[in-house]
């Protein structure tokens, strides 16, 4: 029996992946307390309570490892010439393999357990893809243990476009597309206003690809639930990004059209347009309303008929399984409960029958609301044929990416996934960051982390979703907090960010795993690696053909000043700013300084003074690098304070300092090609900030016809030009 916790947290920690201490970018080394670590193995279903009690627990989850003959999941290398898999059997038993490859074929072989045999050898060649091993073991004593496991094979990289793999470059324009503005759309950017965009930025620019902020299924409800990095669903998209003019069941609801032009609503439309931000909650109750028409319209004339358009819907429905059909009863059921109590914002608070989405209760209510669970299947289905028709539109643009779509890290804890997915998540803690410059107490992020455990039991069938679902339609996919598949930093409950540590990831299988998605999907990754990175992450990232993310601000050499140009990997992505950073104007004005001195999280007059006195110090040393560089002359002056002032020279020298350097993709934020001052989030607030509610200084219509705007599009197709980026028609 155990006499102390001390015994066994070294060696259960160790076989968790969790770290007993770390260091952090001070330097310094943080031990994990005992509490903290006992806190975290509880969450992996281990019982803490008492030493004893621990090592029964850790004993009888080794006795089912050790009786399974094979791990539920295996992620192997396409290159290996003799790919094996562990195999736990005894010697002189008799094994029945077989192997059903996912094209439907299969191959078998039968042998016998040597004394001393570990693994079990696969047929090769193997071919990419997810396959599905299984095996009867026969004993001398006992009966036939079965088993079986998923088997993935995977590329040695990641997927590039031909103008990246013959050792060309291409450049983008980063757009927050709820933020576009247009004389038609209802308020916030659309999938029309996003193909006029695309013309735009291939014609005037000349530019490969349009990025945009993640797509993912909100609530719409402002403040707190209009972030699309804490999303309501991973797996769905915003019906809000619906031109719901383009829906083709318009035509055939003479309800919708006369609701739409009735004068209420294009006073309505008339006042979403011109708000100076997004209002999320009534553009989305404005179009719900219509969609709701247009839906009954397909019902009613297709759907009961049977129409070949009704039976494409239903394909792509089935197609979608499990994932859309959980969304879509969660979507009718927060509906109808917050209908009855408008108390009701959060599953966890629901009736407790609703709260299991595999209750007879809610199996019930999907039965008998079954066309209010049709019509949130039907918005999706929408999303999917606008987003695809916009893409495929790239493609005749010859925009060698067309859409960079974006993967957050979290998810809504109070949201659909978790109801619908929970064993895939924690319990009782949070994923945060250890203390750094930025947050010297650390950080709670307030999610929940993924439980690793449950995914392998999977196969990673859910992890293998969510690459695949977000990368649709798309030629590129970044990766938020590419850290994500080495480690991440928990904190369990009762505890500061402080207190918390490190949790490591198999993140060879997933890597391996996003490498064949990649490929399969045709769409590139890039992986956010910015802030506090493990050791052989990067060295990673290169062997497997993904991206790194570089930006401006950061990239700094041992004098302090930025990176010369010539210095950046050109494996890579290089970027002007995030949306969490503040555009160049902005952070040239210190505007961002004052947001957050305006909105109260930066109260100490001595820290207000010290930034803004470093913010001049960064200023100087920036200037100084691009006059290093020769993109700014060498009697510049250093000590401008003031962005106006010398706007023209600074924005074109750093934007061609950008364009200029090695890395295979430069992205310019469309704030930073209109020179804006405002970002799009001020981390730290809510409501004291329009986060994610900023529109565009020029209407997609005044792209084509400002002559301001014409300025600024030649800029940077001139810079595109001379440093061999340029990807449109001349």
């Amino acid at each position: 029996m155990a006499s102390s916790y001390a015994d066994l947290l070294g060696p259960l920690c160790g076989e968790f992946g969790i770290d007993t201490e770390y260091w952090d970018i001070w330097g310094r080394r943080h031990r994990t307390s005992e509490a903290a670590l006992l806190a975290i193995l509880h969450s992996f279903g281990l019982d803490t309570a008492t030493p004893d009690a621990l090592e029964a627990s850790a004993r009888q989850f080794h006795r089912k490892n050790q009786a399974r003959p094979l791990d539920p999941v295996a992620v192997l290398s396409v290159a290996d010439p003799s790919p094996r898999v562990p195999l736990r059997a005894p010697e002189g038993a008799k094994v029945a393999m077989a192997l059903y490859f996912e094209d439907g074929r299969a191959e078998r072989q039968d042998l016998v357990v040597a004394a001393g045999q570990q693994t079990l050898p696969l047929p090769v060649p193997l071919p990419l893809g997810y396959h599905d091993l299984e095996l009867s073991v026969r004993t001398p004593v006992g009966p036939d243990i079965r088993a079986s496991q998923r088997i993935i094979v995977a590329p040695e990289r990641a997927w590039l476009p031909e103008i990246l793999q013959n050792g060309g470059r291409a450049a983008g324009l980063a757009v927050s597309l709820y933020g576009v503005r247009s004389s038609r759309n209802w308020g916030v950017g659309d999938f029309t206003d996003l193909a006029a965009l695309c013309r735009w930025t291939a014609s005037a620019l000349g530019a490969g690809f349009i990025a945009l902020n993640p797509l993912h299924a909100l609530h719409n409800r402002q403040p707190y639930n209009t972030s699309p990095y804490l999303p309501l669903s991973v797996f769905q998209r915003n019906f809000l990004y619906l031109d719901v003019e383009a829906v083709e069941d318009l035509q055939a609801s003479a309800k919708a059209q006369a609701l739409i032009r009735s004068q209420p609503f294009q006073q309505d439309l008339a006042a979403l347009r011109s708000a100076e931000y997004v209002e999320y909650e009534r553009v989305a109750r404005l179009k719900r309303t219509v969609l709701r028409l247009l839906f009954r319209s397909f019902f009613r004339e297709h759907w009961l008929a049977q129409t070949p358009r009704a039976r494409e819907f239903q394909a792509w429905a089935a197609a979608q399984g499990d994932l859309l059909d959980r969304f879509a009863t969660y979507s009718a059921l927060d509906e109808v409960l917050h209908a009855q109590d408008r108390n009701l914002w959060i599953w966890p608070d629901w009736p407790e029958e609703f709260r299991d989405p595999d209750s007879p209760a809610v199996r019930e209510f999907a039965r008998t609301h079954r066309r209010r669970v049709l019509f949130h299947k039907y918005l999706q289905w929408q999303v999917d044929l606008q987003l695809q028709a916009v893409q495929k539109l790239t493609g005749e643009l010859g925009m060698p990416v067309g859409l960079y779509h974006d993967l957050a890290l979290a998810t809504d804890r109070c949201g659909a996934d978790l109801w619908a997915y929970r064993p895939f998540f924690i319990s009782g803690c949070r994923v945060g960051s250890p203390p750094d410059d930025f947050a010297p107490e650390g950080q709670d992020w307030a999610f929940p982390p993924p439980n690793s455990r449950t995914h392998l039991e999977n196969g990673y069938r859910l992890f293998v979703e969510t690459i695949r679902r977000n990368a649709s339609h798309g030629g590129a996919l970044r990766i938020d907090h590419v850290m994500r598949f080495f480690r991440l930093f928990w904190i369990p409950e009762g505890v500061t960010a402080a207190e918390g540590t490190y949790v490591n990831e198999r993140w060879q299988d997933l890597i391996r795993i996003l490498a064949l998605e990649s490929v399969r999907g045709s769409f590139l990754v890039v992986g956010e690696d910015l802030g506090t990175v493990p050791l052989g992450l990067r060295e990673a990232m290169e062997q497997y053909g993904m991206l790194r993310y570089k930006l401006f601000y950061f990239e700094k050499g041992g004098d302090g000043l930025p990176l010369p140009c010539s210095a950046y990997p050109s494996g890579a992505l290089v970027s002007s700013t995030t949306h969490d950073l503040p555009t160049l104007a902005g952070f040239w004005a210190g505007r961002d300084i004052e947001a957050r001195r305006a909105a109260g999280v930066l109260n100490d007059e001595g820290l207000y003074h010290r930034q803004t006195e470093e913010r001049r110090a960064e200023k100087r040393r920036m200037t100084e690098a691009l006059i290093r560089d020769g993109f700014l002359p060498p009697d510049f002056p250093r000590e401008a304070a003031d962005w106006s002032e010398l706007t023209g020279d600074l924005h074109n020298a750093i934007i061609g300092f950008l364009m200029s350097t090695p890395a295979a993709l430069m992205l310019l934020n469309q704030e930073d090609l209109t020179k804006e001052l405002d970002q799009q989030n001020l981390p730290g607030t809510t409501w004291q900030y329009p986060n994610w509610r900023r529109k565009m200084r020029y209407s997609v219509e005044e792209l084509e016809t400002s002559k301001t705007a014409a300025d600024f599009a030649l800029m940077m197709r001139s810079w595109l030009e001379r440093t061999n980026r340029f990807t449109g028609s001349r």
